[in-house]
């Protein structure tokens, strides 16, 4: 198969996916209600972990300390990432929690400048501003924050850093095999956390057992295997572009499934923010236009 037919098909199995993320904005706010935060993400990520491992089991054996290093570096991320937005979405709403999701690729350049000592251009503090902005709009009222926004502003940070550690480590490891790690780290890491807090349970109602599923397989173990073996076939960019679609699904799904309706100054705000995601990406793309492809793997 070609690598531009690789190419194609990634980023068309990642929409895909971004659509089903976005989608499940409404479904978890709505089984949060009824079960806390950690035993819901316990549950999700430890069936993720089993589904994944049950394919990759001999790729995960055969991952070497540097691969399991790398898979655990982006389980930390990703659970402190989840962490952030399944305990925002208690207190805010699911359209919500998706916009300022998407805020990630505004502050990916910012973790890049901390960690990775990259420049950080005019236009990202401006993208920024923009975007802060839009987040006020959103959710400020007379000054003051909606505690569940803040939350998922800690959730947006964590998946930044986890999109810049997947692209350090996703060519030389099996992405299966990091999915397995860190999904398996998220699991192990909420249950210790339930268990320690005196909150595990098993899910009490039907609704929730089947949030849980459709999260687990559809969200996390199919999710982040398509994220982790596109990142190999296109650009941290091209990713990122797509996954800005994530808002407008949960904003689409929070409007005709769950009847959440924007004010005009919400509506302003989420347009704010969208407007910054969309042009950071477009300009990151048209900046990769002069570079050549990635090679296969």
């Amino acid at each position: 198969m070609s690598v531009d037919r690789r190419r194609l098909l990634s980023e068309a199995g990642l929409l895909a996916i971004t659509a089903v993320w976005g989608w499940t904005f409404v479904v978890v706010h709505e089984a949060v209600a009824l079960l806390a935060p950690l035993p819901f993400l316990a549950s999700r990520f430890l069936i993720a972990a089993a589904l994944v491992a049950a394919v990759f089991w001999r790729q995960t054996l055969a991952l070497g300390l540097g691969g399991l290093k790398a898979g655990l570096a982006m389980g930390a991320a990703l659970t402190a990432g989840y962490v952030f937005q399944t305990s925002g979405l208690t207190l805010t709403s699911a359209a919500n929690a998706g916009f300022i999701t998407g805020m990630v690729v505004v502050f990916t350049p910012f973790l890049g400048a901390l960690f990775l000592r990259q420049k950080v251009t005019a236009q990202a503090w401006v993208l920024a501003g923009v975007a802060a902005l839009g987040m006020y709009l959103l959710s400020g009222v007379e000054g003051k924050w909606n505690p569940g926004d803040l939350l998922v502003l800690g959730c947006a940070l964590s998946f930044a850093a986890h999109i810049l550690i997947t692209d350090r480590v996703v060519q030389r490891h099996h992405p299966g095999a990091l999915v397995v790690v860190q999904v398996a780290f998220c699991g192990l890491a909420c249950l210790g956390g339930s268990l320690a807090l005196g909150q595990w349970r098993l899910p009490p109602t039907p609704q929730v057992w089947w949030a849980i599923g459709i999260t687990a397989v559809l969200a996390s173990a199919l999710g982040f295997f398509v994220q982790t073996t596109a990142q190999r076939y296109t650009t941290p960019a091209r990713t990122a572009l797509i996954i800005t679609a994530e808002p407008v699904f949960a904003g689409l799904a929070a409007y005709f499934l769950a009847g959440e309706r924007f004010t005009a100054r919400r509506l302003l705000g989420a347009a704010l923010i969208l407007t910054a995601i969309l042009w950071a990406e477009l300009s990151r793309l048209r900046a990769e236009q002069s570079e050549p492809d990635p090679a296969p793997p």
